[in-house]
């Protein structure tokens, strides 16, 4: 795993969203993007690297992106780009996840094999707005609900 924001990579990476006080009163959420790291989801996937970066992020086609996923065997490898909001960094671990185990199936579910980048994007926003912020037990109801299980 490596931090490109120059932190010690062995540090607990956490992402705060202040409440609407001015932060007087500290973090309303966190994630902590390394409870995360090596945990199933889908029941056969694993996420096994989180790289939060400031550097740019690109898609398959040249365009700006917010993140982007590698898929090796039955891990995922996601590059974030750092100071995203927490909705949008719980959208995006939705919307890569989701993506991720549609192109990484061999029998993807039938749910999933006609959407496009902005039908995960919009099943991204929905999962949040039904499960809340992402978390493995989330990022798993929306696979479960999409219809990925054991393969």
């Amino acid at each position: 795993m490596r931090d490109t924001t120059g932190n010690n990579r062995f540090a607990p990476r956490f992402l705060f969203d202040f409440d609407s006080s001015g932060g007087k009163s500290g973090p309303a959420r966190v994630i902590n993007i390394d409870s995360f790291l090596n945990q199933r989801v889908g029941g056969v996937f694993f996420i096994t690297e989180i790289e939060l970066t400031d550097q740019p992020i690109e898609d398959a086609l040249g365009r700006e992106a917010i993140a982007q996923t590698r898929i090796l065997g039955r891990e995922f490898r996601l590059a974030i780009r750092s100071g995203l909001p927490e909705a949008e960094l719980s959208i995006t671990l939705y919307h890569e996840i989701l993506e991720a185990a549609t192109v990484a199936s061999l029998h993807p579910p039938e749910s999933v094999c006609e959407l496009n980048e902005a039908g995960f994007e919009a099943a991204a926003r929905q999962a949040r707005q039904t499960w809340g912020d992402a978390s493995v037990e989330n990022l798993n109801r929306m696979l479960q609900f999409y219809g990925f299980g054991e393969e």
